[in-house]
């Protein structure tokens, strides 16, 4: 083993960073003053960017990764403050800087992106008025600011810049309103791009828009990008360097091929092992996870800060804090805080890896009563005098046990169709639903009691979804009283019962919500839709804002309750990877309807819709054999309003016949081959015959246009 490297890694002299290095953060000690003491939230952290270097930084929420970036903009909150260390930005000490030159570097050489592009834009103004701003802040006139403006958008391609320009936030979409925050945080040609989770809330097809947005505007203008995110798999695409971040401690840094290749810390293998990936599905295999939770700050005076949850941990970790040794790895050196990092690889696995036999069992070949059928499903709005369809005849059914993923683009129909199948909308004439077997209500409010605990759903957001009021003990013992329909101390024993079943600590039945971690609220949220017993639960993005630790324990819970209860779900996701890990089988929904559905594994392995086939293209991956050449589809979402004739999808179809995908709509084509399985048939909603499409899905990714000469023409 390396013995221990040098005190601080690496030497940095922050006096000559200004020639190479767009940041620079040396031995940085951040504090925040919570009830009358000064808690460290960041330890010595030291860490360059160098100029058009891209710079990941990842860790679970809680680890300073947003502190680094406030602290890096002198935007620390009252209670916070710079303890210890020096930070420089294209060679300017940050904290030496006078209110003028400080607002000089915020307006000039640096800029950041946040998580939320909504809440960065505000709602009052054109967005005109606040790209043009970014400008007039840089010293240029008004009108000069306004023709700028136009050119910055087109520069990070806003098709109808000028409509786009006239158009308030709450007009645009979630991808194109992080497009305008983009727009105008390169206004300045900053020196250093900080990009603050930017695709979080984003679907896969405008999530790789963005990113190939910013790799190629950095390659243009020699931009350094700082980019934060929980998403492994994005900064594995995005960035030539990482740095792992653990409880306010930098605990591994490296190339991001070597750390993600190699990893020698144990919270790094532990971050890996947490993802879905292919091949991995809920009935072969547990997600690893990382036990327990981040340590207070200030709590850890000795040792190693990541002892409490590492399987590797033992005396010497508990009584020495280990220095950060320094090896050389195959793109540059790699340095990782553990005394025993050469092991950290072969670190054991917190879950049994493999699900027991008789687990496995229960997703055999044996045929599944239904449970839900949707048939000819349809919703329409009524928009300004217009018809607005977003779900447009879907049929679709759920067996007990079974998972139903729902994958699309934002405004595809996904939560409108499981808010019609909760009765929360009520279905256009000549929509039928049934629960097991019966005709079910439209409305939930005509809908008896069993039917109404039947169908429960877990939001995305708990925060919105939980009474910040009211105790844990009090939400879920409420929701047992009125749909388990029990009293007194039946709703105690049932309580205690369901909240082991979701693994939720007794210790915080007395807490209130934002007294819980996001993980723990999300439990709550599950533990209050089993009160009823359901049938069959909508998962409407339950992991999408947790980190990947969180989000493999709640992804394992939903797997053990589904064996345990035999509960069915309707799953909707962003993140492929994950509906892949859960789901039975897979329905793709494109402006309101369905596409292609069929068993995960048919789905996923091919052949697809060629819709399918481009989200799949655009899902960010750790496996570099696994990567794919994206397929870029042109333009945006058509409105549902006026949605195009023929295939819904020719507009934007990269395999696109001609005449015929115009003006005829496609009948589902049997892409099984013969091999049904119980999850039922693979049927495919296009004019191109399921063997081209397999074919062509076979060839080389650039040649995703060609289309075979003896392909079917009008």
């Amino acid at each position: 083993m390396n013995g221990p490297p040098p005190s601080s890694f690496p030497a940095f002299d922050v006096s000559k960073s200004d020639r190479t290095d767009a940041l620079t953060v040396v031995g940085l000690t951040v504090t925040y003053r919570m009830r009358g003491r000064d808690r460290e939230v960041l330890q010595d952290v030291s860490f360059r960017v160098r100029r058009g270097e891209a710079y990941g930084l990842v860790g679970e929420s809680g680890c300073g990764k947003s502190t680094v970036a406030m602290a890096a903009l002198r935007y620390l909150p009252r209670n916070g403050k710079v303890k210890a260390g020096k930070i420089a930005i294209a060679g300017a000490e940050v904290n030496k800087l006078d209110a003028d030159a400080l607002r000089a570097l915020r307006a000039n050489t640096i800029s950041m992106v946040y998580q939320d592009p909504g809440r960065a834009l505000n709602p009052s103004l054109t967005v005109a008025r606040q790209v043009s701003e970014a400008f007039e802040a840089a010293g240029l006139a008004r009108e000069e600011a306004l023709q700028r403006s136009l050119e910055m958008l087109q520069r990070v391609r806003i098709a109808s810049p000028e409509r786009v320009m006239a158009s308030y936030p709450h007009q645009l979409s979630g991808g194109m309103q992080q497009r305008v925050v983009i727009a105008m945080a390169l206004a300045s040609n900053p020196a250093l791009l900080i990009l603050d989770e930017p695709t979080t809330g984003l679907d896969a097809t405008v999530e790789a828009e963005v990113l190939d947005l910013v790799a190629q505007l950095r390659a243009e203008l020699g931009t350094a990008v700082l980019f934060i995110s929980h998403n492994l798999a994005v900064i594995g695409r995005m960035c030539e360097r990482v740095g792992v971040l653990y409880a306010g401690k930098l605990v591994e840094e490296g190339a991001t091929e070597d750390v993600f290749t190699r990893p020698r810390h144990p919270y790094t293998v532990g971050l890996l092992r947490c993802l879905p990936t292919a091949g991995r599905s809920k009935d072969s295999e547990r997600l690893d996870t990382i036990a327990g939770g981040l340590p207070s700050p200030g709590s850890v005076t000795q040792g190693c800060i990541y002892a409490e949850r590492c399987r590797l941990a033992d005396d010497r970790c508990r009584r020495e804090a280990p220095p950060p040794y320094r090896v050389s790895a195959a793109h540059g050196d790699q340095m990782s805080r553990c005394h025993y990092h050469e092991r950290a690889i072969e670190l054991p696995r917190a879950s049994a890896q493999a699900l027991p036999a008789d687990h496995r069992a229960m997703s055999g070949n044996e045929p599944r009563a239904l449970v839900l059928r949707a048939e000819n499903l349809s919703k329409t709005f009524h928009v300004s005098g217009g018809g607005l369809r977003a779900v447009d005849n879907v049929s679709l059914d759920l067996a007990a046990g079974e998972t139903l993923g729902l994958v699309g683009e934002s405004g595809s129909g996904k939560t409108t169709l499981a808010k019609l199948m909760l009765g929360l909308l009520t279905p256009d004439a000549g929509s039928v639903l049934e629960l097991d077997g019966a005709p079910l209500a439209a409305r939930v409010t005509r809908r008896n009691d069993e039917q109404v605990k039947s169908l429960q759903i877990v939001f995305q957001n708990p925060d919105s979804a939980l009474n910040r009021a009211h105790s844990v003990k009090r939400l879920i013992g409420r929701a047992l009283s009125r749909l388990g329909e029990l009293r007194g101390a039946a709703i105690d024993e049932r309580l205690a019962t369901l909240t082991a079943a979701v693994r939720l600590p007794e210790r915080y039945l007395g807490s209130r919500t934002r007294q819980l971690s996001g993980g723990l609220k999300q439990r709550v949220a599950i533990a209050r839709a089993f009160a009823g017993e359901p049938r069959v639960v909508v998962c409407d993005e339950p992991t999408s804002a947790l980190d990947v630790s969180v989000q493999a324990a709640i992804l394992n819970l939903l797997a053990d309750l589904q064996r345990e209860r035999g509960v069915s779900y309707v799953f909707i996701s962003h993140d492929l990877h994950v509906v892949r890990y859960l789901s039975d089988r897979i329905a793709v929904l494109y402006l309101g309807r369905l596409l292609e559905i069929g068993p995960a594994a048919a789905v996923f392995d091919g052949p697809q819709h060629p819709y399918t086939e481009a989200l799949l293209s655009s899902v960010p991956t750790l496996d570099a054999h696994a990567r794919k050449t994206r397929i870029r589809l042109s333009g945006d979402l058509p409105s549902a309003a006026s949605p195009p004739s023929g295939c819904v999808f020719h507009t934007r179809c990269p395999r696109k016949l001609g005449a015929i995908c115009e003006q005829q709509d496609p009948p589902f084509a049997d892409a099984s081959g013969g091999t049904e399985t119980t999850e039922g048939k693979h049927l495919i909603r296009c004019h191109i015959p399921v063997d081209q499409l397999r074919m062509l899905q076979a060839a080389p990714r650039d040649e995703v246009n060609d289309i075979p000469d003896d392909a079917p023409t009008v």
